[in-house]
């Protein structure tokens, strides 16, 4: 399977899967083997003192295999696609440029799928209509922006998300920016070469049976509570964890954060973590199935790296 065109600058080996299924020591052996270094694509890894919850490889195993995009944003620092595919190419040239191999792990889709397309349109949204939409919103709710974008868009809205107003939003903020439709959008979207289009990637998808994988979600969340989840929280919460939205909602972060807040009870927060992972682990399943290129899959539990690509 590759993801490239014209002249190819080098070849890019892509690990990915659900949460818990075991990347990160298959990706220590595999890197180990071949000499090289590892390129984070988890949408948490990037920030520092998110280690217990995101699981972040330990002191030890960063040591074996050098590591590029772990810890380098400030909890209270946002971070989009674009900028990660950026610090990302910026990697990947660096290492291959030093006659190093690059193996890309993680498991967040959005990211991962900076290296299969383009990331981003060329629609400059000005901050003035930016502000317009947000107020627009506050004040008249979802419904009067989805009503605005059906009537900018006769054609209909496509598979657009419209019970998701970051979505609408954005949209709308697009169709207003550039005068065009949804659909002309995607279609000039879909036509722009990815950040990677010029490197021939192999991506390898580490699976497990569903019931294997539960089990090792609630192993991993009553480790991660053992190891001190809860005042790992508290002191993000010092550091202002809160200011950033997507940080303090990811799964782990936000139910320790009730629990901390007292809107959860101290019984009730494994079974919540637990929960909204197994409901993370569903939808990473159809996004990988959906989204992804064609490529191969390996069971993790009985994967030897020699087979992942």
């Amino acid at each position: 399977m590759t993801a490239f065109c014209g002249r190819v600058n080098g070849v890019l080996h892509v690990l990915t899967g659900c949460t818990a299924v075991g990347k990160t020591e298959l990706a220590l052996r595999w890197a180990e083997a071949r000499g090289a270094e590892i390129v984070s694509c988890d949408s948490l890894l990037f920030y520092r003192g998110m280690d217990i919850g995101t699981a972040k490889p330990t002191r030890a195993e960063l040591a074996r295999v050098p590591h590029r995009l772990i810890d380098v944003r400030d909890v209270r620092g946002p971070m989009d696609v674009a900028y990660y595919a950026t610090l990302a190419r910026a990697a990947v040239e660096e290492v291959l440029g030093r006659g190093r191999s690059v193996l890309v792990t993680g498991g967040s889709g959005f990211y991962l799928a900076a290296f299969f397309g383009p990331v981003a349109d060329d629609v400059d949204v000005p901050t003035e209509l930016r502000a317009e939409v947000r107020e627009r919103l506050e004040r008249d709710g979802l419904a009067a922006l989805i009503e605005e974008l059906k009537a900018l868009n006769p054609a209909g809205l496509g598979a657009l998300d419209v019970q998701n107003p970051r979505r609408v939003t954005r949209a709308l903020e697009r169709c207003r920016a550039s005068g065009r439709t949804l659909v002309e959008l995607q279609a000039e979207f879909a036509a722009r070469p990815g950040p990677f289009a010029d490197f021939e990637v192999k991506l390898c998808e580490l699976v497990r049976e569903p019931a294997e994988l539960e089990r090792r979600v609630e192993l991993r969340v009553a480790q991660m509570l053992r190891d001190g989840l809860v005042e790992e929280v508290r002191a993000l919460l010092g550091r202002g964890l809160k200011e950033n939205a997507s940080a303090a909602k990811a799964i782990g972060y936000r139910e320790t954060i009730d629990f901390i807040e007292g809107r959860l009870g101290e019984a009730e927060l494994a079974p919540a973590i637990v929960k909204n992972t197994r409901a993370l682990v569903k939808k990473q399943r159809t996004w990988f199935r959906t989204q992804l290129p064609e490529h191969r899959r390996v069971e993790a539990g009985t994967a030897r790296v020699e087979e992942l690509f």
